[in-house]
């Protein structure tokens, strides 16, 4: 087993209202890998990735990134490490073109430190990261705003963004949802090459089968617990798993 992990989840909980959206959730981030992590709606998924990426404050337990702990730091703080996310619905600045919505963190403290503010014509490094993952760069669509763009164009501006802070681990809250088949075909080599870049990756998503293309280890969780981490083939051969998940004995 590799012991050089990125993450350590260490017995987190978050109730609401007295309902436990998460219970007692332990599991490592290994460097390099796609960690999946599915689960019914209601199971806890997103509520985990707000306590990780420091949107919502634990009732216990810790997260640490490496040595550093993360539990109690703001989301700035923690995206600053190179911890970033995107979220189901996404978060564009919706009145600046997809090119400003990516010069915006090119101007982060954390770019800054991290190349002492020598990026060059932030124009020309956010067309490549837009470029990157699928946007046209000979034409009209990275100037356009991001309020006319489809859920296809928003996903990827929302991956674009994260890019721009030059993470090394990002947490994606169902990047595949809201898209066609054809729009999830032309994202997945996007994903796996950000993983042959050295980026780790965490995938919280209901496309299960597009997901196991590309996990390396899959989390499932029902009812706030993790009921099962594995190999994506033994999940999809789990009996506890098609009971809780597949809704099947």
């Amino acid at each position: 087993m590799k012991e050089d992990f990125v993450l350590q989840v260490k017995g987190v909980n978050k109730s609401f209202g007295g309902v436990k959206a998460v219970d007692n959730v332990s599991f490592n981030v290994f460097k390099g890998d796609i960690l999946g992590i599915i689960g019914p709606n209601g199971s806890g998924k997103t509520t985990l990735v707000n306590l990780i990426t420091g949107f919502v404050k634990a009732d216990s337990g810790t997260v640490f990134a490496g040595e550093k702990k993360l539990t109690g730091l703001a989301p700035d703080k923690i995206a600053g490490l190179g911890i970033v996310r995107t979220f189901q619905i996404p978060r564009p600045y919706h009145s600046l073109s997809a090119i400003k919505n990516l010069v915006v963190p090119l101007y982060s403290s954390r770019i800054m430190r991290t190349i002492g503010g020598k990026l060059g014509d932030r124009d020309t490094v956010a067309l490549d990261i837009l470029e990157e993952i699928g946007f046209e760069r000979d034409a009209h669509v990275p100037y356009k705003l991001a309020s006319a763009f489809s859920e296809g164009y928003l996903k990827r501006l929302e991956l674009a963004r994260c890019l721009a802070l030059k993470p090394h681990v990002i947490i994606m809250d169902e990047l595949f949802s809201g898209l066609s088949v054809s729009e999830i075909a032309a994202m997945i080599p996007m994903v796996e090459r950000l993983q042959m870049n050295g980026i780790t990756i965490m995938m919280v998503e209901h496309r299960v089968r597009e997901l196991f293309q590309l996990a390396n280890r899959v989390m499932v969780m029902n009812f706030g617990e993790k009921i099962a981490e594995d190999v994506p083939d033994n999940i999809m051969k789990s009996d506890i798993v098609k009971q809780a998940y597949l809704g099947v004995t």
